[in-house]
């Protein structure tokens, strides 16, 4: 049976059958030391011609290098004094090792993998990611990852919510960013896109009366990237019916401070409950909406969790327009409803929006839903939009609120964003297993790239290059 790294300290004594990547090879005279590495952490092995019948075993130890696989069978001892190593978890032991097999041969690696890698080209790392995920601080982060995806799925399960999947091939709306458009062979000129967000789709599921929907949700939008955003990145989806907007802050407040008190103890959050910011004075007094209050910025441990309410609902376009600051589902507040119906005071007219920002990140958005039909189109009618418009791009959902809708609110905080802050790291590719790079290449794919001449045809397509 196989056993793992960390499994070893327990194991004195044994013989244990262990397999993993070379990480160091070091000769001292008649011994030779390799430090083995598993998905659960590093184990120095010996290896010893002294002992009868391992002469073999010896000679091919001698020919291991950097990251080859291999598979060793051996005794657990207790390492001699002064030669433990406390910076690892079976820093008290070695294995004697009496057999060696090698499974795979590597390449001399293209960089160093023993060093936290931040010296290392950014086109490099993409490159060749599969080699950059085997160092401890990409282990770690993503490992820490999932165990703050799983939390927090136990976290609502425990809470009344049900995981539902929705689609990722849906409807092109103009909601924002630009889509991410997939040609459909079958409807040859006719268009999918991947989702910007669930927005519609768990508000649907509110009016299908599941009442508590969540989903690690994966989102898409075209826009330019930056070291806090991709093209494609992760959210933690959810949405509540019958709730006003204190529910759902106090849900993902509870939620947060129960992340940070199990699996970053170390951390210090700087105030609970998270102070709530008035929009308007977070402008007026930081400049931004998404305001950095730690009290301590040098103290990498401190978490300054605020919330900022009280959005305004539009802005101006450019051509002197209407358009949404953060969602057009979202409803006004309900003492600016009266307003938006009658289209006035567009530019004083609040929303139910809700912004969780952390250490100068906004880490989540949300609001209560617009549940009323007549008001959303009022929303699209200040915006500029004719009814014919309104009802060919959004008529679906319009239609589906006259079907009894329940009041109802979620939030979405960022899963990236939240991971990348609780790890200490500078952008959110570093929290990402294959993320593309900063200026949205796959360097590893080399993608994006073309296709072939006959997929283009069956899609009913011509290549027109737009010189920038």
């Amino acid at each position: 049976m196989r056993y793992l790294a960390s499994e070893l300290i327990d194991s004195i004594g044994k013989e244990v059958v262990l397999k993993g990547w070379v990480r160091a090879r070091r000769d001292h005279g008649k011994l030779i030391f390799i430090d083995l590495k598993d998905a659960s952490g590093l184990v120095q092995v010996v290896f010893s011609p002294c002992k009868e019948g391992l002469n073999d075993t010896y000679a091919l130890a001698e020919k291991l290098r950097a990251e080859w696989v291999i598979a060793i069978r051996g005794t657990v001892v207790k390492r001699p004094e002064g030669m433990i190593n406390p910076d690892i978890v079976s820093g008290t032991i070695e294995v004697q090792a009496e057999h060696l097999e090698i499974l795979a041969e590597s390449q001399t690696p293209p960089f160093p993998i023993d060093t936290d890698g931040k010296d290392i080209s950014e086109e490099s790392r993409m490159k060749y990611r599969y080699l950059d995920l085997r160092r401890d601080r990409m282990t770690d982060n993503i490992r820490k990852r999932h165990a703050v995806i799983k939390f927090a799925r136990d976290f609502l399960t425990e809470k009344g919510f049900i995981e539902i999947e929705t689609p990722i091939l849906t409807k092109s709306t103009p909601e924002g960013a630009r889509d991410y458009l997939v040609p459909s062979r079958l409807y040859n000129g006719k268009f999918y896109a991947l989702p910007q967000s669930p927005q519609q789709y768990k508000q649907l599921l509110m009016i299908a009366g599941f009442e508590k929907y969540f989903q690690v949700a994966r989102c898409f939008r075209d826009e330019d990237t930056r070291g806090d955003r991709q093209p494609e990145f992760t959210q933690l989806d959810l949405e509540m019916s019958f709730v006003e907007r204190e529910d759902v802050m106090s849900l993902i407040e509870e939620l947060l401070i129960k992340i940070v008190k199990t699996l970053y103890p170390a951390k210090q959050i700087q105030q609970v409950p998270f102070p709530i910011i008035p929009y308007e004075e977070a402008m007026e007094r930081y400049g931004t909406d998404r305001p950095d209050i730690r009290e301590d910025k040098n103290n990498p441990n401190l978490l300054a969790f605020c919330w900022v309410l009280n959005f305004p609902f539009f802005e101006k376009t450019d051509n002197g327009g209407w358009t949404f600051t953060h969602n057009p589902f979202s409803a006004p507040r309900k003492e600016w409803e009266s307003d938006l119906i009658e289209a006035r005071n567009i530019e004083k007219i609040i929303t139910d929006q809700y912004d969780i920002v952390l250490n100068g990140f906004e880490v989540g958005g949300g609001s209560i839903r617009n549940h009323k039909p007549e008001v959303l189109k009022k929303v699209f009618e200040i915006m500029g939009y004719d009814k014919e418009t309104i009802m060919q791009n959004f008529g679906h959902m319009i239609e589906a609120l006259t079907y009894g809708a329940p009041p109802h609110g979620g939030i979405a905080p960022g899963l990236d964003r939240l991971v990348m802050i609780l790890q200490g790291e500078s952008n959110i590719r570093e929290v990402i297993s294959f993320p593309k790079s900063g200026d949205g290449q796959d360097f590893m794919m080399s993608s994006p790239s073309g296709v072939l001449e006959e997929q283009l045809k069956e899609l009913g397509l011509e290549i027109k290059t737009i010189k920038k």
